[in-house]
């Protein structure tokens, strides 16, 4: 039929879906069409039908929730039947489990499933699909947080959904602000914490992507656009706002120059962020200090942050 005559929508489709099940399995009861979203979305007694309908011609689409809050109460096994008009049109099925492939993040973490899928998300994350579907939301989430970290290593993006720890909820800020448009106060406050997540910014100026993680945790932790992250770090207008030499290592000096919020940063930033960021374990904060410091030192070349950055903290703190 697909092939042939076609659907003309999805709700076509599911309705033939219905009538096929009803006729095939007289019967058993076929869940009508109701109110609200459901998962799957056609069941009949313990197993399930979820429905998948494209124009297009690509056998893979983004399905329900990882959380799977809305799923059909008494329905153990799912499939998928998927119906495709982009040429050539088709319909395939298979059990949903073996084409849940990867996890995509919207306003909430949601499968994304392969109809020629070879290898599932679970395959991956070595957690059976039975046994990840009972589990408690809080434990559903650290296999994908896990999973994600790993799927975003290396890719120049960040989670902001990283938190292990049951009481810590991150959102995405709601209002995006140009940095531009703070107080000189926040200003300082947020190339503090820059800096701090991200010890790269005293790579050498011609790294690429050096501040590219600065711009990440500046939107995704505190909704701030920052056009020319560079600038908070080596224009002379941040070097020089406390000594008008010319010269030197502009890096150095504008690191020094916001020693306060440094040290109120290595403070205040949440375990959670540094793990993400600096992909260790992070240190007691006694010891973050003198932990940034030796990541610094092989980041930069030429020079050593150890040797010549927050000297005064360093020597009073005994670092």
């Amino acid at each position: 039929m697909a092939a042939s005559t076609g659907f003309e929508s999805a709700k076509h489709f599911e309705s033939a879906v219905r009538a096929e099940a009803q006729r095939a399995l007289p019967y058993a009861e076929v869940t009508p069409p109701g109110n609200g979203q459901w998962f799957p979305d056609v069941a009949v007694g313990r197993f399930g039908i979820e429905v998948k309908f494209t124009e297009g011609s690509s056998w893979r689409c983004v399905a329900n929730s990882v959380l799977e809050s809305d799923r059909r109460p008494g329905v153990d096994i799912v499939y998928v039947l998927y119906a495709k008009m982009g040429a050539p049109a088709g319909v395939r099925w298979r059990r949903y489990e073996n084409v849940v492939m990867h996890v995509r993040t919207s306003h909430v973490p949601r499968f994304e499933i392969d109809m020629e899928a070879e290898r599932s998300l679970f395959d991956r994350v070595s957690v059976p699909y039975e046994r990840f579907r009972t589990m408690e939301m809080h434990d559903k989430m650290v296999v994908i947080r896990k999973y994600a970290k790993e799927h975003a290593r290396g890719s120049g993006r960040r989670l902001w959904w990283i938190e292990d720890e049951r009481e810590e909820i991150h959102t995405l800020p709601p209002d995006v602000r140009l940095y531009t448009s703070l107080t000189t106060e926040q200003k300082l406050a947020l190339r503090a914490e820059g800096a701090f997540v991200s010890p790269q910014v005293v790579s050498p100026s011609r790294e690429r992507g050096k501040y590219d993680d600065v711009a990440l945790y500046l939107m995704t932790y505190h909704g701030v656009l920052c056009t020319q992250v560079r600038d908070l770090f080596s224009a002379g207008s941040v070097a020089m706002r406390n000594d008008t030499r010319r010269g030197g290592l502009y890096i150095n000096r504008a690191l020094n120059d916001i020693e306060a919020q440094f040290l109120d940063a290595v403070n205040r930033v949440p375990d959670a962020i540094l793990r993400e960021y600096w992909g260790i374990d992070p240190p007691p904060k006694a010891e973050r200090l003198r932990v940034w410091l030796k990541l610094a030192d092989q980041f930069a070349r030429d020079w050593r942050p150890s040797e010549s950055l927050f000297q005064q903290h360093v020597r009073r703190h005994g670092g």
